[in-house]
């Protein structure tokens, strides 16, 4: 039981990490969302993850993206730093999971998102990241962060 739960978060986390790869490229790129998902399924090992979340994650992040922005931009104001595209992306997806995955505590997207930026972010960009996602988490998930 504790095996399948530990593979489980393994995928899911392996899932997230493809899916920031993706949709980075994404932005930079302008590649259709359908060549990326060809591509990370055939050369990235997308499959060893959680393929089904990392196809969600890909196609409704981008689907959504303007209200994703909309919803944790008001806390980017409080820095003055220019906001990169890793950690745009990484702000996406705990977004996107805090509004669409209530049985993901909100501790647990916070930590994935601040573990994503200590490895692909900036030097300080997990304190940043963990800076906006704090505030949105009590606005998003009250009955959770009460």
């Amino acid at each position: 039981m504790a095996d399948d739960k530990a593979r489980f978060i393994k995928k899911r986390r392996h899932a997230r990490e493809k899916v920031l790869q993706a949709l980075y490229q994404w932005q930079l790129s302008g590649e259709s969302l359908d060549w990326i998902k060809n591509q990370y399924l055939q050369e990235q090992g997308v499959s060893a993850g959680d393929e089904e979340y990392f196809l969600e994650l890909l196609y409704k992040i981008p689907a959504e993206v303007e209200q994703i922005d909309a919803t944790y931009r008001e806390y980017v104001e409080n820095f003055k730093d220019h906001i990169d595209p890793i950690e745009c992306n990484i702000l996406r997806i705990a977004t996107y999971e805090f509004i669409h995955h209530l049985e993901i505590p909100y501790k647990v997207v916070i930590n994935e998102a601040v573990n994503l930026a200590k490895i692909y972010g900036a030097d300080e960009g997990h304190k940043f990241v963990n800076g906006v996602l704090d505030p949105l988490a009590q606005k998003l998930r009250q009955l959770e962060t009460a």
